[in-house]
């Protein structure tokens, strides 16, 4: 007598079903961050700060990406990180400067600033400097070291703000990679918005390192521009008045 054969049995287990989080597992938060700029259809230029893109707790992981690639950088550069004791947690380091100090205005979001109401009606022209800058020009990445100095002219309708936050808010600015020439407009556009005076200037100076350490290595020059907006830019009177006692200033 036959036996009726048995009907196989599939023991396979059923694939879990694909999630937006399982696709992503495994990404680079870089990558992430990158996808969710693109998708607004904004820039992530050098001196750009894209500090409402990043979630908490992704600084954490994209320091630790940097790191990563930072030791390959070093490898490539056949520089030993596993016995030489000097370069064993270069890569970490470099990876937290970036981040937390000298890129810091890139990931973190800007200062608060409190603005206060021009009350007594000031109408006469303030400077505020020079205010030490320090940020890393977007070519080389090699140092840039400067003053830069702030005139206003307020009106009644003007915000005031606190000495240090002129200091705060530049540093934010500087504290990426950076064009000078654009840098000055970037400060002057972050404080006409706090301020909305009459007059805004910026004169900065700096030494760029791309020119005292490497390529044509002249330790002597400096940069010097200017922004000039509203009153500033129409009555030459004022805007020779702020030089002047810029100039006296750097004397």
């Amino acid at each position: 007598m036959t036996t009726p054969s048995l009907r196989a049995i599939d023991t396979t287990k059923p694939e879990a079903p694909t999630t937006e989080a399982s696709e992503h597992e495994g990404v680079p938060v870089s990558i992430k961050i990158r996808e969710r700029i693109k998708a607004a259809q904004k820039r992530f230029h050098a001196n750009d700060n894209i500090a409402e893109f990043i979630e908490p707790g992704e600084l954490d992981k994209l320091l630790d990406e940097v790191q990563a690639k930072m030791n390959t950088v070093l490898a490539s550069l056949v520089i030993d990180t596993d016995s030489d004791h000097n370069t064993q947690d270069t890569a970490r380091r470099v990876a937290k400067m970036y981040l937390n100090e000298i890129f810091r205005g890139r990931y973190h979001a800007a200062p608060s600033v409190t603005e206060f109401p021009n009350a007594e009606r000031l109408n006469e022209l303030m400077i505020v400097g020079p205010i030490t800058v320090r940020s890393a020009c977007s070519h080389h990445l090699c140092p840039i070291i400067g003053r830069v100095w702030i005139g206003v002219m307020p009106n009644e309708h003007s915000n005031l703000i606190g000495l240090s936050k002129y200091a705060r808010l530049i540093d934010w600015i500087m504290s990426r990679p950076q064009i000078q020439e654009e840098a000055v407009t970037q400060v002057a556009d972050v404080l006409q918005s706090h301020m909305n005076p009459d007059g805004l200037a910026v004169v900065m100076e700096a030494d760029h390192f791309c020119m005292h350490w490497r390529g044509v290595k002249d330790m002597d020059s400096k940069m010097i521009n200017s922004v000039m907006r509203g009153s500033f830019l129409k009555d030459p009177n004022l805007r020779r008045e702020f030089l002047s006692l810029v100039n006296h200033k750097k004397g």
